[in-house]
């Protein structure tokens, strides 16, 4: 991994997080984002088998985060707008989890699910790992 790349494991089957990826993918034009699904052995094999169930997972110059640390992270990472929502890093992590973990809870309700992972089209299959 190079020190300026990242990976997101993100839920495979989830529409919201399918969506985020897409999102990220489009913002995201020197290619510092990497993907796998948390359903992927890459996942399993990043995460040293411990491979959590409602949070997207950031991994970069050493370090994980994840749930609203992630997310914010993985914006400051995009081109602008999208870094200006990082100021909200100033939050107490309590409360941007608990916001976090409440549409993760719902995801699948509020935004459905799909019967397999995503499969990356041939312009962005290089971006995700196996």
């Amino acid at each position: 991994m190079k020190e300026d790349e990242h990976i997101v494991l993100f839920d495979g089957v989830c529409n919201l997080c399918n969506g985020a990826v897409q999102f990220i993918l489009a913002r995201d034009p020197r290619g510092r984002f990497r993907f796998a699904s948390l359903q992927s052995d890459a996942a399993k094999r990043l995460l040293h088998g411990v491979v959590p169930a409602e949070t997207m997972v950031l991994i970069g110059a050493g370090k994980t985060y994840t749930k609203s640390s992630a997310a914010l992270r993985i914006a400051r990472g995009l081109q602008f707008p999208w870094p200006l929502l990082y100021a909200l890093a100033v939050l107490p992590k309590p409360l941007r989890d608990m916001v976090y973990g409440r549409v993760s809870r719902h995801r699948y309700r509020w935004f459905g699910k799909r019967e397999a992972c995503l499969v990356p089209t041939s312009q962005w299959q290089g971006r995700f790992i196996d």
